[in-house]
């Protein structure tokens, strides 16, 4: 490739941040609230509003569980992040990961109709964030963890699955997992390969991949034949760096323990060489992983680089480099993995069964619905997983994922699958043209044209 095209690449891969530069300031967000019910005259307040919304209030006091009857807490849920570990950026503060809370409120209410709040917290504190989020239980129907630092998101996520009667989801770890394994499916079953006998290298140690750990152990990946790495090298038990802090390390020590079964040493060119498959959620810095470490690779290399808001390396590299299937988190490039596939329907479907909690059964459910859904279209090597805008996906998630927690006994509901089909299919309608009719009459207005560079 010429150099001149390589920088042709690179310019195209910066226009999504110029536009959101550009943008953000013109909306000044992403999401606002706006009414569900009539309002047909002043009148109308008295039933939504004093003295009518006393007699609601009685009936939830005598009867706590007709809440979900009387107000949205049923399709609202809270989406909790400290701001120390946002995308590939790190710990820059609850104010500026607003704007990606924001956004994830924007994917929920469009692809799977899920009323979502941003909640940036002031506190470090896993106790704090922990007793934060129990104190506004009462309000929603379900809690969407983002963005929280290792260890001390395992700790909260563990904590609230426990104490609260709610689902909780942190999507760094299950949610990416999820996104992973229906990928990994497809990416394999493409290169003639069988999920129990593939080699992985993972590059970093953080949330993602340490839930990818677990949720592809379950899927049936020997775990032996994962070769993880963090910033120090790879991941074994004579790692007494680990050993000495695997206390507040667990997740991670547990990794060195289950892992690694021919004891490999050394950095991410040694986990990767002779690797099927790699996967790297690390750091937003193209250069992580070299080309020359993919030559190393087994036959047809499966390249998963998943950083953002840059990927470990750029894709035309892996590809020039002999990588088979490569895939990112980005939506500019072929093979978006990217969690906006899972999460909205997971939660659709885990508040249409009102579940108190969600499992990795649960996960896996959501993970073979993804993959089956792009086989049944026809899957190729730049196309192993569905797209974002194939609306229809989104409540077959939901369809599964309430199905299985109705078989795992954990949902307090019972409707057919065919029923949260269909009914996720007309919440997810509806906010998608709620918001085609506030732009066809323009109450969110059309964006403003580029300035051109002469002006």
């Amino acid at each position: 490739m010429t150099d001149q095209s390589t920088q042709d690449l690179l310019a195209k891969a910066g226009e999504p941040a110029e536009e959101a530069l550009r943008l953000h300031p013109y909306y000044r967000g992403k999401v606002q609230m706006m009414p569900k019910c009539s309002i047909r005259g002043l009148e109308d307040f008295s039933t939504w509003y004093t003295p009518g919304v006393a007699a609601p209030c009685r009936a939830i006091e005598q009867e706590p569980e007709r809440v979900y009857e009387h107000t949205n807490k049923g399709n609202t849920i809270a989406i909790v992040s400290d701001g120390t570990r946002v995308l590939g950026l790190g710990d820059i503060g609850p104010e500026a990961g607003l704007p990606v809370m924001e956004g994830k409120a924007l994917l929920f209410k469009y692809l799977g109709g899920v009323d979502a709040v941003p909640l940036c917290l002031r506190t470090k504190d896993p106790d704090e964030i922990v007793h934060t989020v129990k104190l506004l239980e009462p309000s929603f129907g379900g809690v969407n963890l983002e963005d929280i630092a290792q260890p001390k998101c395992f700790r909260v996520l563990d904590r609230l699955r426990e104490e609260l009667t709610i689902p909780v989801w942190h999507d760094d770890q299950q949610g990416t997992a999820t996104v992973l394994l229906a990928g990994l499916i497809n990416a394999v079953k493409l290169v003639g390969k069988n999920m129990d006998e593939i080699r992985i290298a993972m590059v970093g140690a953080g949330a993602a991949n340490v839930a990818a750990f677990r949720l592809l152990a379950v899927a049936g990946v020997d775990p032996g034949g994962i070769i993880a790495c963090d910033s120090r090298g790879v991941l074994h038990t004579k790692r007494s760096d680990i050993e000495a802090v695997q206390e507040e390390y667990l997740d991670k020590w547990r990794i060195c323990e289950q892992s690694n079964a021919e004891g490999v040493t050394g950095g991410i060119a040694e986990a990767m060489r002779g690797a099927d498959v790699v996967v790297a959620f690390s750091a937003p810095q193209p250069g992580i992983i070299e080309p020359r470490w993919i030559e190393t690779m087994a036959e047809r290399p499966i390249v998963f680089a998943c950083a953002n808001p840059a990927p470990e390396i750029w894709p035309w590299q892996a590809r020039e480099a002999g990588a088979c299937i490569v895939a990112t988190g980005r939506g500019d490039f072929p093979n978006q993995l990217n969690n906006s596939l899972c999460f909205p329907g997971m939660f659709r479907g885990v508040l249409d069964v009102r579940a108190h909690s969600i499992s990795d059964e649960m996960a896996m459910a959501a993970a073979w619905t993804l993959a089956d859904f792009a086989q049944e279209r026809g899957i190729d090597e730049e196309n192993i997983l569905p797209r974002m805008d194939e609306w229809d996906v989104h409540p077959r998630v939901a369809a599964a994922v309430g199905g299985k927690a109705q078989e795992q006994g954990i949902a307090r509901l019972r409707r057919s699958e065919n029923v949260l089909y269909e009914e996720a299919r007309l919440a997810i309608g509806n906010a998608r043209d709620a918001t085609t009719a506030l732009m066809r009459e323009q109450i969110i207005p059309d964006p403003p044209a580029k300035e051109s560079e002469d002006n």
